[in-house]
């Protein structure tokens, strides 16, 4: 299992690491993904949206469970992540295969990106799943 040191975490199982400035990425944990099992399909109605810190801002479904996502900082929804988007073609199991990296979830514009230290450290997180 795998913990990048460039990516937050949230008690939830997302990560989100900041791109440039207050653009960030956001997706769900490696732990998450190992046992959620394969994920089969993503619904993500929030592009556009400010959504609070820890609100639900999309779904996640696997072959037997449901799962909310949660946002990790309060921001908006910039995209969705086209290639785990099956209805545009995407795969759902990207996630499954690379979650830090082409199976992100969601682009977002952080309102305030210095909350981003206040998210678990990969070594807290590695600790809370442990």
């Amino acid at each position: 299992m795998t913990f990048p040191s460039n990516c937050k975490y949230t008690e939830d199982h997302e990560w989100i690491r900041i791109e440039s400035g207050n653009i960030a990425y956001v997706g769900i944990t490696d732990y998450a993904q190992s046992e959620l099992g394969e994920l089969v399909y993503i619904e993500v109605e929030t592009v556009g949206d400010t959504v609070e810190a820890g609100k639900v801002f999309g779904t996640v479904e696997a072959v037997k469970t449901t799962s909310d996502l949660f946002m990790p900082l309060t921001a908006k929804v910039l995209e969705f992540n086209p290639a785990i988007d099956d209805s545009k073609g995407g795969n759902p199991a990207l996630i499954n295969e690379d979650p830090y990296g082409q199976g992100w979830i969601v682009k977002v514009e952080l309102q305030n990106p210095a909350d981003f230290d206040k998210l678990m450290s990969p070594a807290d997180y590695e600790a809370h799943v442990g």
